[in-house]
């Protein structure tokens, strides 16, 4: 981290919720917490798997979660706050790991480095302001995934929100998900369908490094 990124660093997580006690109908699936990642290990500063985020960015997604439960779907989510600590943990395998023994499941037509050419992996993350969030719609007949056109951190033009290669249903999905987010003040980015940050998000010069951890929250730090 540079002097000046590592000012604006903190601790404080005052500010922050977990997001099941605003959006009770919530999945979860922390992937981050899991080894099913596209480093293939935890991820530090995920001490619990559950999603937390700035009170506005969760009190918004309950709004979205109320819009997509009467269409008959459920929000699940994949990661929400991210520790400034984990995006070096990110940064620091692109440069000196060389393992890539998740490579066939998340980049299979990119080296590491093109990850952060290409915007997949951030350096600083919006994820580490508290009100960004990557999540897909659950079927509520079928209790499954809804079909996107690929899986969540596949990194390909594939995964581009606008990308045509795919069915209309699996694009007509994303334009579903999408659209309720954006009513809902979030913004999306341009390389990853399931990514969405709050447009008025109340810290956006501010990074976090708190752990992920109900316990951590619960002390009123």
């Amino acid at each position: 981290m540079t002097a000046d990124y590592q000012k604006m660093v903190t601790m404080d997580s005052s500010s922050f919720v977990l997001l099941a006690d605003y959006v009770p109908a919530i999945v979860q699936e922390i992937r981050y917490y899991s080894t099913y990642n596209f480093i293939g290990d935890r991820i530090d500063g995920y001490e619990e798997p559950c999603a937390v985020l700035t009170l506005q960015a969760a009190r918004a997604l309950k709004s979205v979660s109320n819009e997509m439960n009467v269409m008959g779907y459920r929000l699940k989510v994949f990661d929400a706050y991210r520790p400034a600590g984990a995006v070096k943990h990110f940064v620091l395998w692109g440069i000196e790991d060389t393992d890539i023994r998740m490579k066939p499941y998340f980049y299979p037509d990119l080296v590491k480095q093109e990850l952060f050419m290409k915007g997949y992996i951030a350096t600083k993350s919006s994820h580490s302001r508290g009100s960004t969030v990557d999540l897909t719609l659950l079927d509520m007949k079928t209790g499954k995934e809804v079909d996107m056109g690929s899986p969540f951190d596949f990194f390909s033009e594939v995964s581009h929100p606008d990308y045509r290669g795919i069915t209309k249903e699996q694009y007509n999905n994303r334009m579903l998900l999408r659209n309720a987010m954006i009513r809902n003040g979030f913004d999306p980015i341009d390389c990853e369908w399931w990514h969405f940050t709050l447009k008025n998000e109340p810290f956006p010069d501010t990074y976090f490094e708190f752990p992920v951890s109900s316990a951590y929250l619960k002390r009123g730090i």
